[in-house]
């Protein structure tokens, strides 16, 4: 039976924990064949799935843009339906609509939004420092050691602006490493996972948007703030390091853990027709 070809745009959450990527890789598990496997299981899919963003092994995401083209007789909410049926635990498909015309959810993009959560406790007197968090560190960086929050900021303000961010990351096809970032700060939230309400501790998350990113610069980034949290780099040198160009000079990325692709913008009309009735 020959079926109606759609493109539809749609909007995916997922646990990265268990996936190597979102991009479908041989012998390994990732977000792209798990979503390709679960359409082919009821309809006609046609092509590969595209996605606004290459979310590195281990990293989350809540906003993750993709599209699809598919042979569907049924409505959009029908797809919707009928794909989470068959998605694992952890991957879901927020929404599905149609695609505007010639619609590439990453070329389209014009910035990408991803937070940075590290789960802080306060060591306590008499007690034994923590090593791990076994309730926070599927989603979170856990961190014991007093950290300077207003000297994050600090630091965080000379990302802000078109820079070469060689330093923090790698273009993955040795493309150019200017970014424009729009958006860096830190703040105290309690945490975002409601289980967790009641855990001795304060959730610490990064915001930052961006037209693009490289390589594992968020993580980076992250890796190198928290020096600075923690009094091992003055907040004025992260300037000089973005200066030098020098991925050497970067602290180690941290864990991928606490990342989350939390949004993927486009320009205007397409942007409210991709996150209609979707609160951020």
């Amino acid at each position: 039976m020959t079926l109606p070809i759609t493109t539809v745009c749609a909007l995916v959450a997922y646990d990265g924990s268990d996936f190597h990527g979102f991009q479908a890789q041989t012998g390994t598990a990732t977000v792209q064949d798990v979503l390709e496997t679960a359409l082919d299981r009821f309809c006609q899919r046609q092509g590969r799935i595209i996605g606004a963003g290459r979310t590195d092994a281990g990293v989350h995401a809540n906003g993750q843009v993709i599209r699809a083209t598919v042979g569907w007789a049924h409505t959009p909410a029908d797809l919707e339906r009928a794909w989470n049926v068959h998605l694992p635990a952890a991957v879901m498909v927020r929404l599905v609509r149609e695609a505007p015309p010639g619609f590439h959810p990453r070329f389209d993009a014009i910035s990408r939004t991803y937070r940075y959560t590290v789960q802080w406790r306060q060591r306590q007197q008499g007690f034994p420092t923590p090593q791990k968090s076994p309730l926070t560190d599927r989603f979170a960086l856990f961190e014991t050691r007093p950290l300077d929050v207003a000297a994050m900021n600090e630091a965080a303000t000379h990302l802000i602006g078109t820079h070469d961010f060689a330093t923090f990351g790698q273009s993955p096809r040795g493309e150019v490493t200017e970014r424009h970032v729009m958006e860096a700060r830190w703040e105290w939230r309690k945490s975002t996972l409601p289980a967790l309400d009641s855990f001795p501790g304060d959730a610490l998350i990064l915001t930052i948007t961006a037209n693009a990113f490289l390589r594992q610069m968020v993580r980076k980034l992250v890796g190198t703030l928290l020096t600075v949290g923690r009094g091992e780099l003055a907040p004025e040198k992260l300037a000089e390091l973005l200066a030098a160009r020098d991925r050497s000079l970067a602290a180690p990325p941290v864990a991928p853990q606490g990342l989350v692709l939390e949004r993927v913008t486009y320009p205007n009309t397409i942007d409210r027709w991709i996150h209609a009735d979707m609160s951020d």
